[in-house]
């Protein structure tokens, strides 16, 4: 009945579902939540406030075959996205800029931009460890007031972790920017669904090859015997795409794989506005690492406003818990290796996307993944069975 089963109705299998549909294979979609989008999810909340209940996703990217892809399922609302952290100075911009030296740094950042640009450029981007390892103590301000202020208490509570287990080496991701740009993100695309992600992912599935069945798992409808899926209690011979943690789907055998997932607490006001920008980061005080305020995230107009407030914690695999965020190691990687082994000892089981792969991905990364696996599967001389 079936050419493929696919588990998981987020970006990553949606995408790999539609691909699949239009090149005239019948896809069935098992998701065991009972929604589809994974955790691009959003809904109206009983204020009538469009909300995302996994957390806020902005869409940003530079690969065309990306975004003309899912223009096809949705318009958009352009914007871009700026963020403020709080500090004792007040809120401020982030990544630090050139206007965050002004707000920081008053009389002296006159001083300070002008070593900045003439050591580095205007509108160059300056790894904050480099900052840190500069004999200039003018620059070196900078450096540690980046790291102190806005890196290391946020890393500390978002990972769970000492000061003294962070290694000063992962700020070489942090950019200090030699601009006056608020941006969060430089990509050429920076966009919203206009109807919301999960009006998206809907149009996505809408096809008459796709099958959608929400609040089943793969593990409810198939079981593996020597190395062969049987579906509905026969032996299945068509592909399988996994999208869900490779470690539960084997029943943790080996060990439960680390995550770091999040408690996200929503609260309305009515008021016009609580924070006046779409995210503050709380990088110094207060347990929550962020506030979300969904009507400047999603540009929507309405009165009153929702916020969320994100407290990360370690996952446990609890029934009402999300593993949001791998925690990339030597010892991890080990550890999803064993059950990557089992995995591909499956007759035609592939593992796609965060979970399956225990590997971050932005949206955009992930569709291009689905994409990429999704047309070598119909390149396959032996897709025929």
């Amino acid at each position: 009945m079936y050419d493929v089963i696919i588990a998981g109705a987020g970006a990553a299998g949606s995408t790999a579902a539609r691909i699949l549909a239009e090149a005239g294979k019948q896809v069935l979609v098992l998701e065991k939540r009972n929604h589809v989008g994974g955790n691009c999810y959003d809904e109206k909340d009983p204020y009538g406030v469009l909300i995302h209940l996994y957390g806020p996703h902005i869409f940003h990217t530079d690969r065309e075959q990306v975004w003309e892809f899912l223009s096809q399922f949705t318009g958009w609302k352009h914007f871009q996205h700026e963020v403020k952290a709080k500090t004792k100075e007040g809120l401020i911009p982030v990544p630090f800029n050139l206007n965050t030296l002004h707000l920081v740094f008053g009389e002296d950042a006159d001083r300070i931009e002008k070593k900045l640009i003439d050591s580095y450029g205007q509108g160059t981007k300056v790894p904050v460890l480099e900052l840190l390892h500069t004999s200039d103590q003018d620059l070196k301000r900078i450096g540690e007031y980046v790291y102190e202020n806005i890196y290391l208490h946020y890393t500390m509570k978002q990972w769970g972790k000492k000061p003294e287990e962070i290694d000063k080496s992962v700020t070489a991701r942090v950019p200090v920017k030699v601009a006056y740009d608020n941006g969060y993100f430089t990509n050429k695309y920076q966009a919203v669904p206009s109807e919301g992600f999960t009006v998206l992912f809907e149009n996505m599935l809408d096809h008459p090859n796709i099958t959608v069945k929400t609040g089943t798992s793969l593990e409810d409808c198939t079981e593996v015997q020597n190395g062969q899926i049987y579906y509905a209690g026969d032996k299945f011979e068509g592909k399988v795409i996994f999208t869900g943690a490779l470690d539960e789907l084997f029943g943790c055998k080996y060990g439960r794989l680390p995550y770091r997932t999040l408690e996200i607490t929503f609260e309305h006001m009515e008021k016009e506005s609580y924070q006046g920008v779409p995210v503050v980061n709380y990088t110094v005080s207060d347990a929550f690492t962020r506030i979300t305020e969904y009507k400047y995230l999603t540009r929507q107009k309405i009165n009153g406003t929702t916020i969320s407030r994100e407290y990360p914690r370690d996952y446990e695999g609890k029934p009402d818990e999300i593993p949001y965020y791998v925690i990339e190691n030597a010892q991890n990687r080990a550890l999803y290796e064993k059950y990557a082994v089992d995995a591909k000892n499956i007759k035609n089981f592939y593992t796609l996307g965060r979970l399956a792969e225990y590997q971050y991905y932005d949206i955009d990364a992930i569709v291009e993944r689905a994409m990429k696996l999704s047309r070598e599967l119909l390149e396959e001389k032996l897709w025929k069975y």
